[in-house]
């Protein structure tokens, strides 16, 4: 359209230098000359008019292609982002436990770091014990045997099938080291059995509040969740000065969440939050509080 008009301008002016050339009293040389370079412009102009044109052509195709092009990509990177968005929702789903289960295994790598310190400390002592009873021993046997002690007529002997004594439990080390094993292990039988084991021969001793802790551990991450709670609640009653107090805590909060009484798995995690500031256990119980859609605190 551009281009009949152009085309329209200037036969216009052609046309009216004609007959300006034949009215007037122009020379015919000069109106020749007139009309040439009339011409010349004219062929300059369509030839412009023609070059614009296909540069505006060129230019639309290109566009059209980047275009499609840039379309295509967004297509490819809406599929690529709606791929992420579900493996970050099944990370999600399956960060839980697994966070759950690394936790357990560092708490009880950390155990072990402890016990091994603290059986570094005792070792000198032993070796003492056994030098010394090692040197009783030899004076005993450098002395000479005593008299054997006369049958008292009428006493009872040792029944048939009878035993003079009941075999001696395994020692507190023994115990609480296979239990640490097994429950990393998952073998959470044979785990539950060494660590009531070493509750019922050991609930004296230091440990006893880590063992009782591992036997709720087990239970939760059998999802077992009563019996977990049962478990956690006796080590805050139990050993409230263990040091796992806090995790027993942040775990009976967790179990009141699973067993669907949120109000008071509320008011647990929170008290973790509060008692505990800056630990592990209380940004833990931050983020389940926000996970059951409350604030912490």
């Amino acid at each position: 359209m551009r281009t009949r008009w152009i085309l329209f301008f200037c036969a216009a002016m052609l046309a009216g230098a004609l007959g300006g050339a034949l009215l007037g009293p122009a020379p015919a040389g000069a109106v020749a000359r007139e009309i040439i370079e009339l011409q010349t412009a004219v062929n300059q102009l369509v030839q412009g008019q023609q070059a614009m044109q296909t540069a505006i052509t060129q230019n639309n195709a290109v566009e059209r292609t980047l275009i499609e092009q840039s379309l295509d990509a967004v297509n490819k990177l809406s599929v690529g982002m709606a791929a992420v968005q579900k493996n970050t929702q099944d990370f999600s789903a399956a960060s839980g436990a697994r966070l759950d289960t690394m936790g357990t295994q560092v708490q009880g790598l950390s155990d072990n770091v402890a016990d091994l310190q603290a059986r570094l400390g005792k070792l000198d002592q032993k070796l003492s014990d056994i030098q010394n009873t090692l040197q009783n021993v030899d004076s005993k046997l450098a002395s000479p045997a005593p008299a054997a002690m006369p049958a008292v007529a009428g006493a009872p002997g040792p029944g048939p099938g009878s035993t003079a004594s009941a075999a001696p439990p395994p020692s507190a080390d023994v115990l609480y080291s296979n239990g640490l094993r097994d429950i990393n292990g998952r073998h959470y039988d044979l785990a539950t059995q060494e660590f009531t084991d070493y509750l019922k021969y050991y609930g004296d001793t230091d440990l006893a509040s880590n063992a009782q802790f591992y036997l709720g551990e087990i239970a939760f991450m059998q999802s077992q969740y009563q019996q977990a709670l049962d478990a956690y609640s006796k080590v805050i009653a139990d050993y409230p000065k263990s040091f796992k107090t806090a995790s027993a805590r942040m775990r009976k909060g967790f179990c009141l969440a699973e067993l669907g009484q949120k109000a008071a798995a509320i008011r647990e995690l929170r008290t973790v939050i509060r008692q505990y500031p800056g630990t592990d256990e209380a940004k833990r119980s931050a983020a389940k509080l926000r996970e059951l859609g409350v604030a912490g605190g």
